[in-house]
């Protein structure tokens, strides 16, 4: 029995392609930690302005809106894990690059802002193709557990990545961004090694019908699941201003930083490794929505705290429970949505997760630039709470999700 057990939680790893796209998308996760954490702990240093630090998520966001249009039907028309590698190419440029402003001493908010704008380029074209490809590599039986574990690659990166950063920053501003490079480089070597999959592409020329199947099809099928994400995490999201608390209210350093970013992805991967082996069957749409809800709490817990175990425990139930809401949702995206609509699909959802995240940084740090950094934390939590009943109330088809799996309708014969 424990045999099994075991081959059932690393089902996904049974093929070499899954096996190298997660390592490959591990390290890239890695890297883009430890840039986050030593642009932004760069940047506060620099200024000490909260609405620089709201600014490195809106440069970021930008991208992804602008092309929206085109992003995913690049990614369904073209080699998914080429375009991701070519992308992380483009991430080890874009690290170079901070490194070159480093060692120069010519670091400063502007320029790296344009370098933000084109790591955002980066990373528009590669969410679709990345979240695209994993349904390509595993059989549907296999995709659930796919999910999760790439969600945990996700998550086990942004324990890690950070507390990396925060240490090795010590060494320098240099030596991060060199780290980072250099895992980039690795990435992008894996992910071309993955075999071709089997991609089906559209057969039609391109036409403003099929370049917003996307919006159509998210309207259908899943407007709830994605807008309850985007407004929660937009109001809740705490990230932005963690070099604030780290530094002025909790008086830690670099290394306190790394461990405040990283205390959301000990519990988010603690989730996630619990869902690869015990995935949701039934309620999902009811967990949905508690965990939405905890993350609510939890987030003015932190916003309020000024002992930092009682801030890093906070940040760690934020994490699992923000965990359940992305493995309903992507679980949803991609049981239910045609192969050859993915990437224009996951494109908008990308949007929206752009959204939540770096947009609602920018609204972090904003209102923490007028109103101070607590009550930009606490009012986001008191509004993720808010948003979790309403959408509990227009949206009770959501509520009422049992089971997630491929709906009879849509099971390929």
């Amino acid at each position: 029995m424990p045999a099994v057990h075991n081959a059932h939680r690393f089902a996904a790893f049974r093929h070499v392609g899954y096996r190298r796209y997660f390592f490959s998308r591990f390290l890239a996760y890695f890297a883009v930690q430890i840039l986050s954490v030593s642009v932004g702990w760069q940047i506060y240093d620099l200024t000490r302005d909260p609405f620089a630090l709201g600014l490195i998520g809106l440069f970021q966001f930008l991208p992804s809106l602008v092309l929206i249009l085109v992003t995913g039907s690049v990614a369904d028309r073209y080699n998914r894990r080429v375009i991701m590698g070519v992308c992380m190419l483009v991430g080890t440029l874009c690290a170079a690059a901070l490194l070159i402003l480093t060692v120069t001493g010519l670091f400063a908010p502007w320029p790296v802002y344009a370098i933000l704008v084109v790591f955002g380029i980066e990373r528009a074209f590669l969410t679709p193709a990345a979240q695209s490809l994993a349904p390509n590599l595993v059989p549907a039986e296999d995709l659930p557990n796919a999910i999760a574990w790439n969600s945990s690659s996700w998550q086990t990166a942004t324990i890690v990545g950070p507390v990396v950063g925060g240490l090795i920053y010590g060494f320098g501003p240099m030596v991060p961004y060199t780290v980072s490079l250099c895992f980039f480089a690795a990435a992008a070597l894996m992910v071309l090694a993955v075999p071709k999959p089997a991609q089906r592409s559209p057969a039609s020329a391109q036409s403003w019908h099929t370049i917003t199947a996307g919006f159509r099809y998210i309207k259908a099928e899943k407007v709830g699941a994605i807008s309850l994400d985007l407004f929660a995490v937009l109001l809740g999201g705490a990230v932005a201003l963690m070099p604030v608390f780290a530094r002025d209210i909790l008086v830690l350093g670099p290394w306190g930083l790394g461990l405040l970013r990283a205390a959301p992805g000990v519990g988010a991967v603690g989730m996630a490794v619990w869902l690869a082996a015990h995935p949701i069957r039934n309620r999902a749409g009811l967990y949905m929505f508690i965990g939405v809800a905890l993350f609510g709490l939890a987030t003015i817990v932190f916003g309020i705290s000024t002992t930092t175990w009682v801030s890093i425990a906070a940040l760690v139930v934020m994490g699992a429970a923000d965990m359940i809401s992305v493995y309903v949702r992507e679980s949803l995206i991609a049981l239910w949505t045609p192969d050859e609509l993915r990437g224009r699909v996951n494109a908008v959802n990308a949007v929206f997760v752009g959204a939540s995240n770096e947009l609602g940084e920018f609204r972090a740090g904003t209102m923490a630039s007028g109103f101070g950094a607590v009550f930009a934390v606490v009012f986001g939590g008191l509004g993720t709470l808010l948003v979790s009943l309403l959408w509990a109330a227009g949206f009770p088809q959501l509520r009422r999700i049992d089971r997630l799996d491929v709906p009879e309708g849509k099971r390929a014969a």
